[in-house]
């Protein structure tokens, strides 16, 4: 049943912004479409590009993080780059950096999600902050 969801749900979203991704911002998905993949079980990381101090104050549950400044060394080991990436940061500035570095590298399924100010679902805080 999740995968003919996660199929509608792509199917959905292709036509929904045209074949190719001309008419569409190229890398972005909404929150909600974000929130929506992951709670369906969909192969997704949430990539999450703050401060360990920022993400230890808050974080979507099962988040990896993996600041920004440190992006560009270590992308290509911790993920294939076929890899479905919602990237996530305080703001959305930083992810939107993020998109462009990660693309750089080669990863092709890398969305922009914003800031973690704005997302949907519930955070959690690390235990030893």
């Amino acid at each position: 049943m999740k995968i003919v969801l996660v199929t509608l749900f792509l199917l959905f979203t292709i036509v929904a912004t045209g074949c190719s991704r001309a008419n569409a911002e190229p890398g972005n998905m909404s929150q909600q479409d974000a929130y929506e993949l992951i709670t369906s079980g969909a192969n997704a990381v949430i990539l999450d590009v703050r401060t360990h101090a920022e993400f230890a104050e808050e974080h979507i549950p099962n988040s990896v993080l993996l600041p920004l400044d440190q992006l560009e060394n270590y992308a290509l080991e911790l993920f294939d780059t076929n890899a479905t990436l919602l990237v996530i940061c305080h703001g959305g500035n930083r992810s939107q950096q993020a998109v462009i570095v990660l693309a750089e590298l080669g990863f092709t399924n890398v969305y922009d999600i914003g800031g973690i100010m704005t997302w949907p679902g519930e955070l959690a805080i690390l235990e030893d902050h």
